[in-house]
This record gives structure tokens, sequence and C-alpha cells, in this order.
């Protein structure tokens, strides 16, 4: 977490991994020994949290609409506030916003059935429509964590479920 609490108060690009250590309180040696550089252990941070928010959606129910799953996300997200807030809110890192867009589009997709070969012009107009609204839903979760005092997550998860049925009929 310590690269967490540097990135609330620095761009990534200026931390280095004696910062870390420090922060941390541990050498740079223990750091090596576990990460190539301090890339790859945001790169780890990120990976855990994208896996953890897939895990959570894949042991969802599978008859759970967009607000249920949108509950799931908003819940996760302020469960892990100070994360999320470093990448997306503060000084974050654009890689982390790709994994996140991605994260987005996959479930889209999965809750589409675009993996079950649907008819080729129907398939061309979903994939259009789930990049704009993966696009949107990570433009929302950006503003929600720039706000003095957000909207509840259930609030959250209303609406862009809302926004997402509106958006997705077929």
């Amino acid at each position: 977490m310590a690269v967490i609490h540097l990135m609330m108060e620095k761009a990534f690009d200026q931390i280095t991994i004696q910062d870390i250590s420090d922060r941390a309180d541990v050498s740079r040696r223990t750091i090596y020994l576990h990460y190539m550089d301090k890339f790859d252990l945001l790169d780890q941070l990120i990976k855990e949290h994208i896996d953890d928010l897939r895990r959570i959606c894949n042991s969802t129910d599978d008859d759970a609409d967009y607000k249920d799953m949108g509950l799931v996300w908003f819940q996760y997200f302020e469960n892990h506030w100070m994360f999320f807030s470093a990448l997306l809110a503060s000084k974050g890192s654009p890689f982390f916003r790709d994994q996140f867009l991605t994260f987005f589009i996959e479930e889209l997709e999965k809750g589409n059935g675009m993996s079950e070969g649907c008819n080729s012009e129907l398939t061309e107009g979903m994939k259009v429509d789930i990049q704009f609204l993966g696009s949107a839903i990570v433009g929302v979760v950006e503003w929600w964590f720039k706000q003095v005092k957000p909207p509840a997550p259930s609030f959250m998860a209303q609406r862009v479920g809302v926004l997402l049925e509106r958006n997705l009929e077929v």
C-alpha cells in the first residue's frame, strides 16, 4: 500500500523505489526480490484488484441484473477507496484505466451473450454500444471518486443499472 499512499501525494513517474521502500519500511532489496521495478509492483496491484472484481462478478448469481452487478462493483470500489481513488481520481495510471475499461467491456459482453455468436450485424452494433457504455462506466466511476461527498454505492448502482438496461436493449 505504500505505493498507493505515495500516489495520493505525487505522480507515479516521480515515485522512486527508494520512496516506496522508505514508506513501507523495508529495504529496496526486499522490493526487488518481489518485483522487477515500480511498474511491475503497480501492475501486480492492478492485477489483484481486477482479478478480485472478476471473481466477485463470476460468483454473483446468473440472474443478477445490471443494478445488482453495479452494486457489487460500487461496494467493492468503496471498500478499496484509496486504491481506486489514487489510480482514477488523482495522479493515476493510464495503464490502469485501460485494464479497468477492458474489465467492464468483458463484463458487458458476457452479460449480453457476445461470446455466444449472435448475427454479425447485431454483434458489430453491440460492440460499438458496449465500447461506448464501458467508457461511460469508467467515466462515471472516475467522477464518483472525485466527489467530496459521493452518492452511496446503492444509488450509483441503481443509476448505472438503469442506463445500461435502457441502452443495451436488443
